[in-house]
């Protein structure tokens, strides 16, 4: 028999996957639709290089929420699908893989099931395709192979068949005895995968992902309420099972489970530190490099301007509308190259905020002031970040920007107008901790913790913000011990025209991150955007997404050193782009190749 593999079992980019699938016998492929939007090949050329790695491209994969669903959503869903039997004509692939509707409008109504993907198979028989139904393991109303096939049965469509997965029908606990009731050239695909029974066995859950108090989902606070209310005056004991923290420094560890207990503590009313004092806003960024230079071409592209030297350090102040970035030239190591050492964040009572972070036991940081300096409480993240906490313009409190030398007028912040948000890279063992640091010690609202696809593996990212989104911190993880990967951080940078600024900063000099151009066909699918539109994205590498709130477009400069920047205009929408972090971060590793730039964020 023939075998295939799924490129999304493999790591690395497309060609990597299919040089490797080839050499290891496979006759076949399953082309994953990420792995194809990240590509810089056109179809063409993939189609090409498989057929000169012997390779066919059994299936595409995956076509979700199609069936259903209300009239206007299946148009929509028949677009989108004759766009992807297009793109398969190009690519050479005959078969597509349709998995059942997870889609919230998605109805309990199989004869309607049937008779869209009836619909959807005459338009794939169009075009020589074959369309294969999954039952996800998780569909909204299939969620068993029995229930796909009756389905595709009462259609009766000979474009339309089924896919059996391993997976999905085990992991539920089907009898797969009902598959010998299938005709075989009914089944269209069969993907194979084990996996340990069950997924999360409750003992390897809790010898091996304990976290502390504040880090996971269960609800701590409300179980020790409870023993609190018997009268127990014993100790509270942490017992935690976690394989990350066995491999972590002990020290830093121990500081985080403290943590931990204090919020625990101050949530149920047993402990009264300082209240978190929300930080308002980012009152500037902080770059050590070791040359200056390159950060401040980059920055001039970007239209900021140097406004100050430092009365004392190696330090310049960059300043773009209320955006602001330090860049320091002060014992920086040239390896490390530029990174991102502090974040200066505006407070209303920066004393207050300082005596939080204390009291949660964050590293006062000593600060070597010179006469007439303003003096700003600084603390450490667990990351090493120095994170400044500053009154900035307010009256009776003193300016850190009156450190500065030569301070002329803000510029106009014609196309920059603050920053939008920080994202910070964290070692492996430190994402927890950051968590929750982050949260208990500045008072942010953590979002929920996201699998982040990266050309090399799933990565994880978190994002924190402040109530109003004046302070938006993006989280992600680093590297794995024995990983010396250098990672890379991010500054976002808002503003009211992406187009405009990024035009801008291309005129003066500027280098944007290009991103493949099969991204942007299917972008046009997905969101119908005007013709002239799609260009211009496509000419200045602007990524776009939309959520129920508005829409987001935003584009990269290259990095300097382990640095780069974005540009974001935000329409009311709430998120960061994440689903566009796949292929920026796969052409980020083609532009630059050793560094990994995970971020929370797209």
């Amino acid at each position: 028999m023939r075998t295939s593999i799924a490129t999304v079992s493999l790591s690395g980019a497309l060609t990597e996957k299919l040089t490797a699938a080839s050499r290891a016998g496979f006759d076949g492929v399953e082309i994953f639709e990420n792995d194809l939007l990240a590509s810089p090949l056109t179809p063409e050329e993939i189609r090409a290089r498989c057929a000169d790695l012997g390779l066919g491209i059994e299936l595409y994969q995956p076509m979700r929420d199609v069936e259903a669903v209300p009239a206007d959503e299946f148009a929509r869903n028949l677009r989108r699908a004759r766009h992807k039997f297009e793109l398969m004509r190009r690519l050479g692939a005959d078969t597509v893989l349709v998995c059942s509707s997870v889609h919230p409008l998605a109805v309990d109504d199989d004869a309607l099931a049937a008779d869209q993907l009836s619909r959807l198979a005459d338009l794939a028989q169009e075009f020589g395709i074959k369309v294969a139904y999954e039952a996800l393991a998780w569909g909204r109303h299939v969620h068993t192979y029995t229930h796909a096939w009756s389905i595709v049965e009462a259609a009766g469509h000979p474009a339309l068949g089924t896919c059996l997965d391993s997976f999905h029908i085990l992991s539920r606990g089907t009898d797969p005895k009902a598959i010998e009731d299938i005709p075989g050239e009914k089944i269209f695909f069969l993907q194979l995968a084990d996996a340990p029974l069950p997924a999360m066995d409750v003992l390897q859950w809790s010898r091996h992902h304990r976290c502390f108090p504040g880090q996971g989902g269960f609800d701590v606070a409300g179980l020790l309420r409870h023993v609190l209310r018997t009268g127990y005056d014993g100790p509270l004991s942490l017992e935690v099972f976690n394989d990350v923290l066995r491999q972590a420094e002990a020290g830093p560890t121990a500081v985080d489970a403290r943590r931990s207990l204090i919020l625990l503590e101050e949530a149920v009313g047993a402990a009264t530190p300082p209240e978190p004092v929300v930080p308002t806003g980012v009152a500037f960024a902080e770059l050590l490099t070791p040359d200056a230079e390159p950060v401040g071409a980059v920055l001039g592209a970007l239209g900021f301007t140097r406004a100050g030297r430092h009365r004392s350090k190696p330090v310049d102040l960059w300043q773009h509308g209320e955006a602001r970035i330090l860049v320091n030239t002060a014992g920086a190591a040239r390896r490390d190259g530029s990174r991102l050492a502090a974040i200066g964040l505006e407070s209303p009572d920066p004393a207050a905020a300082a005596r939080r972070a204390e009291a949660l036991l964050a590293p006062v940081l000593p600060r070597r002031r010179a006469p007439g300096d303003a003096p700003l409480d600084a603390v450490a993240a667990p990351d090493g970040t120095e994170l400044f906490f500053c009154a900035t313009g307010h009256p009776g409190t003193p300016d850190w920007r009156g450190d500065f030398a030569d301070l002329p007028a803000s510029p106009d912040g014609a196309h920059v107008r603050r920053i939008d948000h920080i994202a910070l890279t964290q070692p492996w063992h430190h994402f927890d901790q950051a968590a929750l640091f982050h949260r208990g010690v500045l008072g942010l609202h953590a979002q929920e913790s996201v699998d982040v696809a990266d050309p090399y593996g799933l990565m994880r990212s978190r994002a924190l913000t402040g109530a109003d989104g004046a302070v938006r911190i993006a989280l992600g993880v680093g590297a794995a011990p024995g990983d010396d990967t250098v990672h890379a951080q991010h500054i976002a940078l808002a503003t009211h025209d992406v187009v405009a600024a990024a035009r801008a900063f291309r005129e003066a000099g500027g280098r944007l991150l290009p991103i493949p151009a099969n991204y942007y066909d299917d972008l046009a699918a997905r969101y119908e955007p005007a013709d002239d539109e799609l260009e211009t994205y496509r000419e200045l590498g602007i990524l776009y997404d939309r959520d129920a709130h508005g829409e987001f477009l935003h584009c990269y400069t290259l990095t300097v050193g382990r640095v780069f920047f974005e540009l974001v205009q935000r329409d009311g929408y709430r998120g960061y782009g994440a689903p566009n972090a796949p292929v920026r971060l796969a052409a980020q590793h083609t532009a630059h190749g050793a560094l990994t730039y995970l971020t929370a964020d797209g």
